[in-house]
């Protein structure tokens, strides 16, 4: 796979089948995209106290965030020196010391080794207990973000906020618009095994063409429930409802792309509530940063931004995406929720129906696109076609915004894949 080999598996709007489905082309992107880029750990609310820790991966590498004595987030290799086994095998904890399950070595939180049982079997041995070998590798860099803790494999590269660029908007908006200016992971996460490789999850992120073909049951039994004579006001029909914005709706959704392979794509729900809670939320919110800005900060509308490789948000209600690949045909997706300190709890309420309606693997958004997802995957697991389009858009003016039903986001993509890929990134 040489440079020029790689390039050559993404044309000008088109994309070769393999790259979905070759386990030699996944292999190449754990190494050079995963290893190489920042990736989103967790939230430094997860870990709020010293010895705190929360357990994920990052470049198919089990890793260990964990809050020191000294209050500092590190994330370490969760691996233990002497065999090499996965030492905390919790999801999420708290521990003074980290101890291996196989032959009992313990590490300090900030990855040191500190003892061995039967310590004195090594006498003579060279084995040194201070190498840092011997403990849990500390990953290359980490960075904190307004709580959104990234780590990074590779010790050279562009600082986090010189990655991030301008999608920090998205993650500014959503700290911005918690009264207390903080929020905080709330609860557990959807889990969800998907069979698809992890490009064709990114490609559907910002896809408004897609939506009134593959929701299509979803949205009239939405609107038929709604239209009953008993019905009531219901958030999460209104968010399923909504899906079934026209083509037109659609085109003016402006998408905008940026560098690294991110972008963000402009809502289409409704964001406000016609409550008292509501209305005193926006109170506190203006309280904090005055009238005229808690104005901006509730009209920056985005339905959902990409952190590309690894991250997805939706701002306006609270919700945090994670993608894991796993292998070529095999994707995770954590959905987590945050919560706005200080907001009434209709806040965080809205921010769980959003989530039980579209994002959870049970709803009837979802299932959707999951089977979307795999007939993609299982259509190019054949020889024809060879090419996969995103052409859609291409002949449109650069300088002017893209909207949701283009597909330059996704041309965007491929543009971060091949510098990494090829060796520019």
């Amino acid at each position: 796979m040489t440079p020029e080999a790689i390039r050559a598996l993404v044309g000008a709007g088109r994309i070769d089948r393999r790259v979905y489905t070759d386990p030699a082309i996944f292999a190449l992107e754990i190494e050079r995209i995963f290893a190489r880029a920042w990736i989103y750990v967790g939230h430094d609310s997860q870990v709020p106290r010293p010895g705190d820790f929360f357990t994920t991966s990052v470049a198919a590498r089990p890793v260990v965030m964990i809050r020191d004595d000294d209050g500092a987030i590190r994330v370490l290799r969760n691996r233990c020196g002497h065999r090499g086994a996965m030492v905390v095998t919790q999801r999420s904890g708290s521990a003074r010391l980290l101890r291996c399950p196989y032959h009992g070595w313990t590490f300090r939180r900030d990855g040191a080794l500190d003892a061995v049982p039967l310590a004195d079997g090594y006498d003579g041995s060279g084995f040194d207990r201070c190498n840092p070998a011997y403990g849990m590798p500390k990953l290359a860099r980490v960075a904190n973000y307004r709580g959104f803790v990234f780590a990074s494999l590779a010790a050279d590269g562009p600082d986090l906020e010189t990655f991030l660029g301008p999608a920090r908007g998205s993650l500014d908006n959503m700290v911005e618009r918690a009264p207390d200016g903080a929020l905080e992971i709330a609860g557990g996460c959807f889990r969800a095994v998907q069979r698809n490789n992890w490009k064709i999850y990114l490609e559907n992120l910002h896809d408004g063409v897609h939506a009134p073909v593959v929701h299509q049951a979803s949205i009239e039994a939405s609107r038929s429930a709604a239209a009953r004579p008993d019905a009531r006001p219901s958030f999460a029909l209104d968010v399923v409802a909504a899906n079934g914005a026209g083509y037109r709706t659609m085109g003016q959704l402006q998408v905008n792309c940026y560098p690294h392979g991110h972008s963000d794509m402009r809502g289409f729900r409704r964001t406000d509530a016609d409550d008292p809670q509501f209305a005193a939320y926006v109170a506190s919110l203006s309280a904090r940063l005055g009238r005229e800005r808690a104005a901006e900060v509730l009209a920056d509308n985005r339905h959902n931004a990409m952190v590309y490789p690894s991250f997805s948000v939706h701002p306006a209600f609270q919700q945090l995406r994670v993608i894991i690949p796993q292998c070529v045909e095999r994707t995770v997706i954590e959905v987590w929720c945050l919560r706005m300190k200080g907001a009434p709890p209709l806040l965080h309420r809205r921010t769980i129906a959003f989530a039980n309606a579209v994002h959870s693997p049970a709803s009837i958004v979802k299932v959707d696109d999951l089977e979307a997802y795999e007939r993609v995957q299982n259509g190019l697991a054949h020889d024809a076609p060879a090419w996969v389009s995103a052409e859609r858009g291409a002949a449109g003016d650069p300088a002017v915004a893209a909207s949701a039903l283009d597909e330059r986001f996704i041309r965007n993509q491929y543009a971060a894949w091949n510098d990494y890929m090829a060796g520019a990134a």
